[in-house]
């Protein structure tokens, strides 16, 4: 019987593990490894921060009941990955022997990669977006900038996200007029893709959001309340939200496998690891030209199934990834915008609607029971 690993729950990790014990729970033994009980539905961090959810269990469900029940869950730290060897060592002491490998460890945040960075506030963890929560909370009037860190990070329209929903959030409290909202873009237009950030600007400026563009946040003043970019400019503010720099996960780079900031690099058509044709890895964990999210990760998770599966079973792997990625962006009074593309068909420009916002709202609802299944 061959031995599957998954290193990671989240997105990924849970969708391949599933479909993996729906295929072909006969011939393997699958195992997830994961570092809490607790799975965290991370696009509900940026609506907790704005009050939008108060109860946490609302984004948070318990692993072990998402999985298929024949996958073997172990809640423990992988600290070192032996590909030569096919060895997976745990902080336990205990060592997981593979045939087949799929790192889906996510990333993680850094913020102390920014000088001053104690006087900012973030919505990428369930600590950080209760803090922001607190801290909106008793804001009543002044400047609020909203900027990057670093390139890449998780969801690239949730800085432009944010600041959209903070003009919709002041708005509803009836101090908008009191604040002005400042999203600074490291990039020279609002959103990566030209014919999204058209639409994003002018959404930006019918609300009165002041962007400012190639805005790479260098270091913060705490006393002084200014942050720097690194092209020389600076902005004085009231409260500072900063997507924090991000890099791949500390077993990725303890084990010698990640590149440019620990991201694992792989085919990006097979999602295989370099010469280790047994390895693969998706969603955050990867050097793929695609958006850190967990559409990319869903998409990428069914390529892998298919191919381990496929190759269990005596067939020759023919599923390929095309890059596909699909997002929402959320502008507030229930309006959002739908996105799919890949790496050969780029997003066409998009209109704001009441439908895409419903969109949202299914695909936030659908989450537990049918996306983490690998149904949809």
């Amino acid at each position: 019987m061959k031995k599957i690993v998954i290193l990671g729950g989240g997105t990924g990790g849970t969708v391949v593990a599933n479909i993996l014990a729906r295929k072909i729970s006969r011939e393997a033994e699958i195992t997830l490894v994961n570092n809490s009980p607790q799975h965290i539905y991370q696009p509900g961090f940026l609506y907790l921060a704005l009050g939008e959810i108060l109860d946490e269990s609302k984004i948070t469900r318990e692993e072990e009941k998402l999985l298929d029940r024949k996958i073997r869950l172990v809640i423990d730290n992988a600290v070192k990955i032996d590909v030569q060897n096919r060895m997976v060592i745990l902080s336990s002491g205990k060592q997981l022997e593979y045939d087949y490998l799929v790192i889906s460890t996510g990333s993680r945040i850094v913020p102390e990669e920014v000088q001053g960075y104690e006087a900012s506030y973030h919505f990428y963890s369930l600590d950080g977006a209760r803090r922001l929560y607190e801290a909106l909370e008793r804001f009543r009037e002044g400047v609020i900038a909203v900027g990057i860190g670093g390139i890449p990070y998780k969801c690239p329209p949730a800085p432009a996200e944010f600041c959209c929903l903070l003009d919709y959030y002041f708005t509803k409290r009836g101090i908008r007029n009191k604040v002005e909202i400042h999203y600074l873009s490291p990039l020279p237009r609002t959103f990566p893709h030209e014919a999204v950030a058209e639409a994003i600007t002018k959404m930006m400026e019918k609300k009165g959001i002041h962007w400012h563009p190639m805005f790479n946040i260098e270091s913060i003043d705490p006393e002084k309340k200014i942050v720097n970019s690194l092209e020389g400019e600076s902005l004085k503010f009231d409260l500072l939200v900063m997507v924090p720099p991000h890099r791949g996960a500390e077993v990725i780079e303890a084990s010698g496998l990640g590149v440019d900031g620990g991201w694992v690099p792989v085919d990006k058509h097979t999602l295989q690891y370099k010469d280790y044709s047994e390895v693969y890895a998706i969603g955050d964990a990867t050097n793929l030209p695609v958006s850190k999210s967990g559409a990319a990760a869903h998409f990428e998770a069914k390529i892998v199934a298919d191919r381990i599966s496929s190759e269990i079973m005596g067939d020759e792997p023919r599923a390929m990834y095309d890059g596909r990625v699909l997002c929402f962006c959320d502008a507030g009074f229930r309006k959002a915008i739908y996105m799919d593309f890949n790496y050969e068909r780029p997003p066409k420009k998009p209109r704001f609607s009441y439908l895409w916002y419903l969109g949202k709202q299914m695909v936030n609802k659908f989450y537990w029971s049918l996306i983490l299944k690998g149904i949809v």
